[in-house]
């Protein structure tokens, strides 16, 4: 049993972007242990695909079709929970894009673009369901980040930018709702598995092969990224750094700023990246 499933018996989770990738991987790591799963989506035949493979895992699927980027349409699937379910457990605010560019290359569309879906999805979502955890006394926050909001990487910026501030929020937030019973922790992996380049935008096709290289060597596959995450939540833990590469950033960073970003400018300028990916 997920420790989460023994503080939370009622065993209730409602997941953003659960129609693939980390979504759906959140979403079967609880149905394996019984959970009733919201699965929430734009997608709806991904969507509804996630939702019978939830079934299929021995959980209950909700199906609840929801835009993240709608304060309106998650305040509707905080009602059809409490209407459906009494309340919720769990939430995972983990809808994400990607994207890449020089900083001043990147239209003002595309930074509107990826703030609404990173980062005004997850305020969204915490504002939607705080005041019914705060009402239940009881309840869990996983808000899904990045280690670009760490390591800050160049061509990245509209990225990072959102994945800091979502580790930020969620730091905020462990302290604020901790008078009520209510826990957070944020995910930051590095690159895994995924379907993120499904969604990719950057101005230089540079990019894009940079980004494509970069998950193409990835070795970690969301599954392991959603199981670590759930262990580490279900032991109370702010931070998810699941891969040896994020646990070293965060590490270099906090320790000495001054250096790490010193190196990051050195191995920039010397072209390592394009060395590692093979990308000019």
């Amino acid at each position: 049993m997920l420790k989460l499933g023994k503080r939370f018996p009622q065993k209730r989770v409602f997941i953003t972007g659960a129609g693939s990738g980390l979504g759906r991987c959140f979403a079967l790591e609880f149905a394996s242990d019984g959970w009733r799963v919201g699965v929430s989506d734009i997608n709806a035949p991904r969507m509804a695909e996630s939702a019978a493979k939830v079934n299929a895992a021995g959980g209950r699927a909700l199906e609840i079709a929801c835009d993240v980027t709608k304060p309106k349409e998650l305040e509707k699937a905080v009602s059809l929970l409490r209407k459906e379910w009494g309340g919720v457990d769990v939430v995972i605010n983990n809808a994400g894009v990607a994207a890449g560019g020089y900083m001043e290359k990147i239209p003002v569309e595309e930074w509107d673009w990826i703030i609404d879906i990173n980062l005004k999805s997850v305020v969204y979502g915490c504002r939607a369901f705080i005041p019914l955890l705060k009402e239940q006394k009881s309840g869990y926050i996983i808000n899904v980040a990045s280690n670009a909001g760490i390591a800050s990487l160049a061509e990245m910026s509209s990225y990072n930018v959102t994945k800091a501030a979502v580790i930020s929020l969620s730091e905020t937030l462990r302290v604020e709702m901790s008078p009520h019973g209510v826990g957070v922790t944020v995910v930051c992996p590095t690159f895994f598995k995924t379907n993120l380049m499904d969604q990719f935008k950057s101005p230089d096709e540079r990019q894009r092969k940079l980004a494509e290289s970069m998950f193409a060597k990835a070795n970690t596959s969301a599954e392991k990224i959603a199981r670590h995450a759930v262990k580490r939540a279900g032991k109370g833990k702010l931070y998810v750094l699941t891969q040896s590469d994020a646990k070293l950033t965060w590490r270099s960073k906090r320790l000495m700023p001054e250096t790490y970003f010193r190196f990051l400018a050195w191995a920039y300028r010397k072209g390592l990246f394009e060395k590692y990916t093979g990308v000019k």
